[in-house]
């Protein structure tokens, strides 16, 4: 893990989509998470460079989850920087802050981030949804 410089030209550090990063998530509220823990960017990388916008989108990770078809399990590997066995929770989409990003961890493979957008796609009904 690398804690990465600030970026000159927006708001925060430079985040890419894709990217593992513990991020301060006290105070919670209720179920939410606390503490430090780790989350996916989701965002668009064009997004994360506005120096307009000083918050991103995440995903929640844990090395808690079910058998379900939004719940991305991911594999510790030395490009992702995961300690254990995790899960992307693809129904826990955040808008945070940037100032909650701590340290970068690692990127997830291409493969992985299909399987997440396809999971996003899903819990969101973005698909095949139609409107009355």
């Amino acid at each position: 893990m690398t804690r990465v410089p600030e970026d000159t030209a927006s708001a925060g550090p430079l985040v890419r989509r894709g990217e593992i990063w513990t991020v301060d998530w006290t105070p919670g509220r209720g179920s939410e998470q606390t503490g430090l823990r780790p989350a996916l960017v989701i965002q668009t990388d064009a997004a994360c460079r506005n120096p307009k916008y000083p918050n991103v989108i995440v995903l929640a990770v844990s090395t808690a989850g079910r058998n379900v078809p939004f719940h991305i399990a991911m594999t510790p590997t030395e490009e992702n920087g995961l300690r254990a066995p995790s899960f992307v929770k693809c129904e826990q989409i955040l808008t945070i802050s940037k100032d909650r990003l701590r340290e970068r961890w690692g990127t997830a493979t291409a493969d992985e981030m299909g399987a997440i957008e396809e999971a996003v796609i899903l819990v969101l009904a973005l698909r095949g949804v139609r409107r009355a």
